[in-house]
């Protein structure tokens, strides 16, 4: 069955991520007392009753001209499209504002059933007010307290009175995650929104723009996906607000639930110490990884320009030498057509896995022409190999002695197992076992 959609609105510092928060059972969005730092549209899962829905988290809307302020509540906008119900928030503390109001107005136009909450009644004795909340004609409101979950059932149970019924619809479990992380403003969110092909991401000049991960679900050719967009990393000594250390953690989280990470780097500054240590977490994480050269429309074309930026890639990166390299430009759309099939190549690999006879083919041919070399008088012997897991493909070596089992030689190992086998895309672990 396809799950009900929910889309928590309200103007900015209300309460909604403690509420989504509280609702969903995690720390997803971050919470913080300034205005505003919920930017972009959040998803996740709640349950309520057996009953699971989904749940939307939206940057407040705020009535003002600032660009940030006009994106954010077009996001709003998108997410009350998505939804099949909405939860509007209010502060119970300020009452009903001018800002409430307008926020009314936006979703009289909706046509969609809207539940009141009215929030931050910590206190019983403020409950007496609630009656003032009839006035902006959403029916009964509900006295809640997101921070202490005082009144969240009876909210639910009105929400869930509203979810429509809903056909049972196919569901494609082989689903290809992949997240886009590298430093602030090198293009991620544009990528998104190129690959989608319309504004899901907020996209500015302004670095730190995108604070949040940002699950966005796509399908093309046949194939399911769910892209994360995420908080650009600044160096750790740069990282200054609380929000920040918040996205970065969220970055690494991304990172794990990932199948492939695409390691955007900017052509137009070129590659700086710290795109190395952000690739680095998705290597050590054991994700498939693609590395996207972005903005190559402002690289200076030449039949070598390509060639010269991949040897420095190849260069500094030494440690992804088994990652693809893709050259695009999201402003344009110039070459973006190749970045889906390499995802999926790359995920192909990250679960593929080899039958233990050619496996040990290949491993015994490599011993005859280059034996492993003798350590104190003692030889490394290899018994046989076999594949044990996969994301990433491990193989256990199993050996008379595996402190004989020397780093150039598993690399050896490692390399002729993928120049017989394509791992494209996807590190490779080899362990050493003593047979018993």
């Amino acid at each position: 069955m396809r799950k009900s959609t929910v889309a928590i609105v309200g103007r900015p510092n209300v309460g909604k991520s403690t509420i989504f928060n509280r609702l969903v059972g995690e720390r997803i969005s971050i919470v913080n007392d300034v205005p505003g730092v919920t930017r972009d549209r959040i998803y996740a899962e709640a349950e309520w009753l057996t009953t699971t829905f989904n749940i939307i988290d939206t940057g407040g809307i705020e009535i003002g001209d600032e660009p940030l302020l006009i994106q954010m509540r077009h996001q709003a906008e998108i997410a009350i499209e998505e939804a099949d119900v909405i939860l509007f928030i209010v502060n119970a503390k300020e009452g009903i504002t001018a800002a409430d109001e307008e926020v009314a107005r936006i979703l009289y136009k909706s046509n969609k059933p809207v539940v009141l909450g009215v929030n931050k009644m910590d206190n019983p004795e403020m409950r007496e007010e609630i009656y003032e909340y009839y006035s902006l004609g959403f029916g009964e409101p509900f006295p809640i307290s997101g921070s202490h979950g005082i009144g969240l059932g009876d909210m639910l149970d009105a929400v869930i009175a509203h979810f429509p019924t809903l056909d049972a619809e196919p569901v494609n479990k082989e689903v290809i995650y992949f997240s886009l992380i590298g430093r602030p403003n090198v293009g991620k969110s544009s990528l998104v929104n190129a690959i989608l092909n319309e504004e899901r991401v907020i996209v500015s000049s302004i670095s730190g723009t995108t604070r949040d991960a940002i699950d966005t679900h796509l399908h093309k050719d046949g194939q399911d996906y769910v892209i994360t967009d995420t908080a650009g990393m600044r160096k750790r000594g740069k990282v200054y607000e609380s929000t920040e250390k918040y996205s970065v953690l969220r970055a690494l989280k991304a990172i794990e639930r990932s199948d492939v990470v695409l390691v955007l780097i900017d052509a137009e500054t070129g590659i700086l110490e710290q795109d190395k240590r952000i690739a680095g977490y998705a290597h050590e994480a054991g994700r498939a990884i693609v590395i996207v050269v972005n903005k190559w429309d402002t690289v200076k074309s030449s039949d070598t320009a390509m060639k010269e930026f991949e040897a420095e890639v190849r260069d500094e990166f030494q440690f992804l030498d088994y990652a693809p390299i893709v050259y695009l430009s999201a402003k344009t759309k110039k070459r973006l057509h190749t970045l889906i099939p390499i995802i999926r190549l790359a995920s192909e690999n990250h679960v593929k896995r080899i039958p233990t006879s050619m496996l040990n083919d290949v491993i015994m041919d490599a011993i005859a022409v280059y034996p492993a070399p003798t350590v104190k008088g003692n030889r490394l012997k290899i018994l046989y190999v076999t594949q044990v897991s996969v994301q990433p493909p491990s193989f256990a070596v199993f050996v008379n002695d595996p402190e004989l089992m020397h780093f150039s030689y598993k690399r050896f190992l490692e390399n002729r197992i993928r120049e017989a086998f394509d791992f494209t895309g996807t590190p490779i672990k080899i362990f050493a076992r003593k047979r018993d």
